[in-house]
């Protein structure tokens, strides 16, 4: 293509990451204007013809939720002949749906924790689900099964939904307390959640930009696990460089590459993962083909460990998509 001087920053939207993907595009767009851009933001619940794009070279999308991540922007954008950053069409659908992602992983024999799928979360799976013999797999080895008890024999799962983004809708639940506040605190109930298995261990997360895994990043919260306070709020959160053998480090990045690429992704993303305590195995739990970009994000954090600034990072992701 030619060369790049005019991009628009698709941001905001109406998601629940809305906030979110506020701070993203504005980092963005002040990235690309110190870069020697000429650079315009715009929020996407304001786009009434998505036509009116043809007039930048390029569109960088920092448009978070189902708007930004579920592949209907990019196949817009392929049918008018704009480039953009990031992902294709159908690599993003995968993504953004876990249960999909979680398929494909398990048939290629790529680690991820077990699941569960449920095409919603009613008052009935509130109140039986943790009875059901689908769930036997996740008890306790050697467990049985006494419904008169509030033990349900694991430790924890996570309840997921299948599509949304910044850990919203993600609980854990231990027993039938817990499921029960989880279905109280639910913000939409009526969609596909997943029911994954616990991996008790460390968390980590690798940005892959051009098809390099940059530094993996252990994330470290004092938050039960990294939701959305903690990916977004809390200032105790801390994105640490990863301290990992070269064996262990050879083997996170196998595992982020090939997720990456099984799932049909491109230019950029962030791999999620957890290294189990006992085996030492890694788990892919999801792809970000849309990560964040705010000042608590952990793609500007990983290439801070390579001595790249916020604004380097930016263009490396705009170079890797053209």
């Amino acid at each position: 293509m030619g060369s790049i001087n005019k991009i628009a920053v698709i941001y905001g939207g109406t998601s629940s990451e809305r906030e979110i993907s506020l701070l993203s595009g504005d980092g963005v767009h002040k990235a690309l204007i110190e870069l020697g851009y000429e650079s315009d933001l715009i929020d996407y619940k304001n786009i009434s013809n998505i036509k009116d794009l043809k007039i930048y070279d390029f569109v960088f999308i920092a448009l978070h939720g189902f708007e930004g991540e579920n592949g209907d922007l990019q196949k817009d954008l392929d049918n008018l002949g704009i480039s953009y950053s990031g992902s294709k069409s159908q690599a993003c659908k995968l993504t953004w749906n876990k249960k999909y992602t979680k398929e494909i992983l398990e048939h290629a024999a790529v680690n991820t924790p077990k699941m569960i799928a449920f095409s919603k979360f009613p008052d009935s799976l509130r109140k039986d689900f943790l009875w059901l013999s689908s769930f036997d797999a996740f008890r306790r080895e050697n467990y049985v099964v006494d419904q008169t008890g509030a033990d349900p024999g694991f430790e924890y799962i996570f309840l997921k939904p299948q599509e949304d983004g910044s850990s919203v809708d993600i609980f854990k639940i231990s027993d039938f307390n817990s499921l029960k506040e989880a279905y109280q605190k639910c913000t939409n109930r009526n969609r596909g959640f997943i029911f994954e298995e616990f991996i008790d261990g460390k968390e980590f997360t690798v940005t892959i930009i051009n098809g390099e895994c940059f530094p993996p990043i252990q994330i470290i919260s004092k938050n039960e696990f990294y939701d959305y306070d903690a990916k977004y709020i809390s200032n105790d959160t801390v994105l640490a460089e990863a301290k990992l053998s070269d064996i262990e480090l050879g083997r996170i990045k196998k595992i982020s590459i090939d997720a990456f690429n099984i799932l049909g992704c491109k230019a950029w993303g962030r791999v999620d993962l957890m290294q189990c305590n006992k085996t030492g195995e890694f788990y892919v739990i999801e792809i970000n083909t849309v990560p964040g970009m705010t000042n608590h994000s952990c793609v500007p954090k990983s290439g801070s460990f390579l001595g790249l600034s916020y604004n380097e990072v930016v263009k490396r992701i705009i170079d890797a998509s053209i």
